[in-house]
């Protein structure tokens, strides 16, 4: 009888036991389960492990092969975010019905688990969010528990109990105790200790404001000339550069760096005019509007706003670039505030609301929609119900039209001419939408929907009448047709390849092939029919400019390093590489009066690429 108690027991039953004793034990030959009964206090129960070790071990083998599948898509993330999430429910269904253990064993232990993710929650670092609970504390936790358990094995259960407190305990403290700067492009998280300054609290701490320049009296307004950069991508907003050379031959002739200056959080780019440059950031809980002496970096003026918006993965900062268009700087916040500014002084003409003018809800990764003048108006995605995009005087401010039903995306409007009909084009999670600048009437709608899904990148325009849509997570680019006759407009696929994938990074189409990112990867892919012709690694999410008089292109990772590569079909070629700053770079990179500007969310760098002009400007 004693060999058969010792079966269900951490240690052998006392030889002094009585027979009455032993009867209240559950058998085997008697159909009933140790749920079943209660247990006598002075009887340990041993701990039905296996269960718990094939699901930590399915768990972790069924997200690293979906993960490896399906790379770059959001299969990968959703498998990221509820692999953990499953595999938790299957240790609690395990423990609290099939573990044998004592029912006060079943409840304290997931008791204690709630307890410390609440922990992390309430008294942790902001940025330490569910996601980041989800993604990266909640597997450490379920896997942590379980190797214990399987290590301690030969302990008693007190102590193994113990231990498992302590891992909870362990887990919640560190997570308390630490920050989430944002993720990589494959979602590699950046944790530091929370008293370590950030880099945007360090940038706040050691910027000192400088004593505003006064405007001139009478100065003219600032006027676009050849070889500056006005909006989001240039002029034409195609990431395209003509009418300049570089020396390739960067061993010898390297880029010369001019300045390099710490800049608050921010994710868009600059805009350009003469040795003027404008970008947005995150200054403590305002977004400001900075301009920079294009030859020193040195403040000239910013303008400050009251507001904020951060997210776990990018972090704060605006996400937009300004536009400069007849002496105004168009601008737009994460938020929502479109503002108008002088461009020679930074002085407020105008301020809108998108989020009232649209009746909309703050995107979940804030408004990224550079804004885009055409005919006189200033046009923004918005994301409302019937408004997806609004259109405002770009003099006034006065509010026109809204029109559009797509809801999501990241993306800035295009400038496009068919058929002789200027229009603004619109990529959303419903597909590409055209708009008529001076009413927002609609002229064509492609539709190419994605579920729950939102699109991040400009349509890029193939001649005169085709365009290509690209998305991210593996959905692929699609080029599409348009044709306008009597009035009647029609689009239609011409193929669609998964060769590529753009989501926040760019590409660019010169003689017949598109060169941008597929994911990680670098990609060169055939116009004709959407197939690659080569891949390369090393640059991460990264972003591309052409240089389209030499066959260049000029290619910035996200470790922020600068690569010139030949924009050849047949093979990949880099003549060059340095690193040009540091930190996490996912912004846009830009060459203006023969200056190449990077900046991220860190800092800002101005290289010299070309022999410097002199050039006379009105308010310089």
């Amino acid at each position: 009888m004693s060999d058969s108690a010792s079966q269900f027991s951490e240690q052998p039953l006392p030889t002094t036991q009585s027979s009455a004793q032993f009867s209240e034990q559950p058998h085997p030959a008697n159909g009933r389960t140790p749920a079943d009964l209660a247990v006598p206090p002075s009887i340990e129960r041993r701990l039905r492990l296996w269960p718990g070790v094939v699901i930590i071990v399915l768990q972790w083998g069924v997200v690293t092969a979906i993960r490896q599948i399906f790379q770059g898509t959001q299969t990968e993330f959703m498998a990221m975010m509820f692999g953990p999430i499953v595999g938790m429910l299957a240790i609690f269904a395990w423990w609290l019905f099939a573990s044998r253990l004592r029912w006060t064993d079943r409840l304290i232990i997931p008791a204690m688990f709630a307890a410390s993710i609440g922990s992390i929650l309430v008294i942790g670092d902001q940025s330490i969010g569910m996601m980041a609970v989800l993604l990266y504390a909640l597997p450490i936790m379920g896997t942590a528990w379980i190797v214990w358990l399987v290590v301690s094995y030969p302990l008693s259960w007190p102590i193994r109990r113990a231990g498992v407190v302590l891992i909870f305990v362990l887990t919640c403290g560190y997570y308390t105790l630490v920050r989430l700067d944002g993720v990589t492009g494959e979602f590699a998280a950046d944790i530091n200790w929370r008293w370590v300054p950030s880099t945007e609290q360090k940038f706040w701490a050691e910027r000192t404001v400088p004593t505003p320049i006064a405007p001139e009296k009478d100065a003219k307004p600032l006027v676009l000339q050849a070889g500056d950069w006005p909006e989001f991508r240039g002029p034409k907003r195609d990431n395209r550069l003509t009418g300049v050379t570089i020396p390739t031959d960067w061993d010898t002739y390297p880029p010369k760096l001019l300045w390099k200056r710490k800049v608050g959080p921010g994710w868009g780019s600059f805009a350009v005019i003469g040795n003027r440059i404008y970008t947005q950031e995150q200054w403590d809980q305002d977004e400001a509007v900075v301009c920079y002496n294009g030859d020193t970096g040195k403040e000239i003026w910013f303008h400050e706003d009251k507001a904020r918006f951060t997210e776990p993965v990018a972090g704060a900062g605006p996400r937009a670039t300004p536009t400069f268009h007849d002496g105004k700087l168009y601008t737009m916040g994460a938020a929502g505030k479109l503002l108008c500014l002088d461009a020679a002084d930074g002085h407020k003409i105008w301020e809108k609301d998108i989020l009232a003018d649209a009746d909309a809800k703050l995107p979940q990764w804030g408004f990224a929609s550079s804004p885009l003048v055409a005919q006189g108006i200033v046009m923004v995605f918005a994301g409302g119900p019937s408004k997806s995009v609004v259109g405002y005087d770009a003099a006034t401010g006065k509010f026109l039209w809204a029109a559009g039903e797509g809801k999501l995306s990241y993306a800035s409007l295009q400038r496009a001419t068919i058929d002789g009909v200027e229009q603004a084009l619109l990529a959303t999670g419903d597909g590409l939408t055209a708009f008529q600048p001076k009413d927002g009437a609609v002229l064509w709608d492609h539709k190419w929907p994605l579920e729950g899904g939102a699109r991040c990148t400009q349509a890029a325009a193939v001649g005169d009448s085709d365009f290509l849509l690209g998305t991210g997570f593996k959905n692929g680019t699609r080029r599409v047709h348009v044709t306008h006759k009597d009035d009647k407009w029609e689009d239609k696929e011409l193929w669609t390849t998964i060769d590529i994938n753009p989501y926040f990074n760019d590409l660019v189409v010169h003689k017949g092939h598109i060169y941008g990112f597929n994911t990680e990867l670098f990609t060169c892919v055939n116009l004709d029919k959407g197939k690659w012709k080569w891949k390369e690694r090393g640059f991460g999410c990264g972003q591309v400019l052409l240089l389209a008089d030499q066959d260049l292109l000029l290619i910035v990772s996200e470790k922020g390093e600068v690569a010139l590569v030949e924009a050849n079909p047949a093979e990949y070629k880099e003549l060059g590489r340095f690193q040009a700053i540091k930190g996490k770079t996912w912004n846009h990179p830009v060459i203006a009066n023969g200056r190449l500007y990077v900046r991220n969310g860190e800092e800002a760098a101005c290289y010299q690429l070309t022999e410097a002009k002199k050039a006379e400007r009105p308010g310089n």
